[in-house]
């Protein structure tokens, strides 16, 4: 046989099964594509949410000074936003039904608060009509909650403030722990370690216990509605676990979206941590009269007259910047002993 005649017979047999493997390659390929479209809409809208659900205007809700994390997280505008940015990333945002139908795909979406939690998924609805009705609503803010076997019963937060029962003494207490463990019969509160490693591991018990519980009823609603999947409680690490329940803030899952032949199952955490910015001052030197701005930290003497946010705030109301750390360490100069 000649060579023209076997590269024929090559071309003949091997041409099928190299337009079969790129066509999968291809479809892989627009597969992966897709799922991290979905992956990073998700990714972007517990952020949206994260950064949002601690913006209110009542005084109570501010973070206060005994705890950084001592903040209210506002669960109804950070559902807002989450589905804001998932139905615009996914290009549904004009389609109420298919945004809708878009949370068929999310068994729940958790918000973190600082002495509890709430949860957001699908519940029976009480209608009286015979077919029941099914909606998604959230829960009750449910407690981080641990009692032992002497019958005392704490409600942990987010930080080690904490509200208990104390059977021993017959009575409700609250602090922090270490204000406590003086002043209580609670063994739990008189070591910090052992407590900051039950609180830690009773608080993210809690959630997967419940979450486990809401994505059974789920795979109950998702059969009635002709939906194969089988949703499950999704494998998050520890270490994410752990920074999830570090500060407020909000988790969403994901699961059962086709991609070419594999279904997504994914999940995201968005953090609502408040940092608080260092007021700055604007003063006047008394002795030359020019306008300088400064941290709150700092202390130059200087008269004050305004306070800012941000510097540029405060130069543009025309103060000039003082140098705080070169007039500290011309202080350390002049009163730094001399040796002879």
């Amino acid at each position: 046989m000649k060579i023209t005649e076997l590269s024929i017979v090559f071309i003949l047999i091997f041409f099928p099964l190299f337009y079969i493997l790129s066509f999968h390659t291809q479809d892989a390929q627009e597969a992966n594509e897709l799922a991290y479209r979905y992956k990073t809409a998700l990714q972007t809208a517990v952020m949206d949410a994260g950064a949002v659900m601690h913006q209110n205007e009542k005084q109570h809700a501010e973070a206060g000074y005994d705890s950084a994390k001592f903040v209210k997280a506002d669960k109804e505008l950070a559902l807002t936003t989450f589905t804001q940015t998932m139905a615009l990333n996914m290009g549904i945002q004009d389609d109420k039904e298919a945004i809708q139908h878009m949370f068929d795909y999310i068994p729940a979406v958790v918000v973190l608060d600082y002495d509890g939690y709430y949860i957001f998924a699908k519940e029976t609805e009480m209608t009286g009509e015979m077919e029941k009705s099914h909606r998604h609503v959230w829960s009750p803010k449910k407690p981080y909650t641990y009692s032992d076997s002497d019958g005392n019963s704490i409600n942990f937060t987010l930080d080690g403030y904490v509200y208990a029962y104390d059977a021993g003494a017959g009575k409700w207490i609250e602090g922090f722990q270490q204000e406590l463990a003086s002043n209580s019969t609670i063994p739990l509160f008189q070591d910090s370690t052992t407590f900051e490693q039950v609180r830690r591991s009773r608080i993210v018990t809690r959630i997967q216990e419940e979450l486990a519980d809401v994505i059974n009823r789920h795979n109950e609603f998702a059969r009635r509605n002709g939906v194969a999947y089988l949703f499950t409680m999704p494998l998050v690490s520890q270490e994410d676990w752990y920074n999830s329940i570090n500060d407020t803030g909000i988790m969403a899952f994901i699961q059962g979206i086709a991609v070419g032949g594999q279904k997504i199952n994914n999940y995201a955490i968005g953090g609502g941590r408040l940092v608080k910015k260092t007021a700055i001052i604007g003063g006047i030197d008394p002795e030359t009269g020019i306008k300088y701005h400064y941290p709150a930290t700092c202390n130059p003497g200087f008269r004050a007259e305004e306070v800012f946010t941000t510097a540029r705030q405060a130069a543009a109301r025309g103060y000039f910047e003082y140098d705080c750390f070169a007039q500290v360490s011309l202080l350390s100069e002049k009163t730094e002993p001399v040796l002879e």
